[in-house]
């Protein structure tokens, strides 16, 4: 882990909900959070936290920390100050293929599925010890395994495809693909990077059923710059303008707040 010697910032005052051993109060917490590449400060947060089976949704024009943040809980980037805790634990400097096995699972924005196995092959390589070559000659699926997998394909409306090569789905079908897969390794959180993005009206709307309907099941961050299918979420928002929080809250306080109007959404 790379560590830094800096001067501390001046920061934004914390939220109220943040209290005293917050680490332990929310499934994910990041306290004094610095991250610095070449002396560019892509990431600066006091403190921030979402708690278990929460769905937050964060925005914020290019270049804000959004994508930085997820990498800084996934384990793709390491911090250059402060502490990131998951479920109690401090996982700052645990490895990504650790913190995956924690039950930290992300979906990029283009979706990452094998394009030439069927449907129902990709859910079963996303089963919980599959994702190996060996392991997989040798694995029989179970009972249970078969039922988990076509009651997740039905809820997104992919029965219907279970034995069509994934490279003939839509983009919108392959993105349920992708968050399905995800599900099947039963992740605490989900790190979802705009999953709107490149969708028709229609597959919008179903996507944001689908992760309304996870919420209660996973804790779920989703990275998002479409403004109608953030509201369609109708949950909590962070705003993040050059690495830092600017605002916070729902939708329609962000939306009147003169800061995040000025840095994001008029433009």
């Amino acid at each position: 882990m790379n560590t830094k010697t800096t001067t501390k910032p001046t920061r934004n005052p914390e939220p109220d909900y943040y209290a005293d051993e917050a680490e332990l109060k929310f499934l994910l917490y990041l306290r004094d959070i610095v991250v610095e590449f070449d002396g560019f400060r892509a990431l600066d947060i006091d403190a921030f936290g979402i708690f278990h089976n929460e769905l937050r949704v964060i925005i914020g024009p290019n270049g804000a920390g959004k994508t930085t943040l997820c990498d800084i809980v996934s384990g793709k980037t390491d911090v250059t100050a402060g502490r990131v805790y998951f479920d109690g634990d401090d996982i700052t400097a645990v490895s990504e293929t650790d913190i995956a096995k924690r039950g930290v699972g992300r979906k990029f924005q283009t979706p990452t599925v094998f394009d030439s196995l069927t449907v129902y092959e990709n859910m079963e390589l996303a089963l919980p010890g599959r994702q190996k070559v060996i392991p997989n000659l040798w694995s029989k699926e179970t009972r249970d395994d078969r039922d988990r997998i076509l009651t997740m394909l039905e809820r997104v409306s992919l029965l219907q495809a279970l034995h069509t090569p994934a490279r003939y789905l839509s983009h919108g079908q392959r993105q349920w693909l992708e968050i399905s897969m995800l599900i099947m390794a039963r992740p605490k959180l989900l790190l979802v990077d705009e999953p709107a993005a490149g969708l028709t009206d229609e597959e919008t709307a179903l996507t944001a059923e689908l992760l309304l309907e996870l919420r209660g099941e996973h804790t779920i961050v989703v990275i998002e710059h479409d403004m109608e299918f953030v509201r369609q979420l109708d949950s909590r928002v962070t705003v993040l303008n050059e690495g830092k929080m600017l605002a916070d809250g729902t939708m329609e306080k962000v939306q009147q707040d003169p800061q995040v109007i000025e840095a994001y959404l008029g433009r």
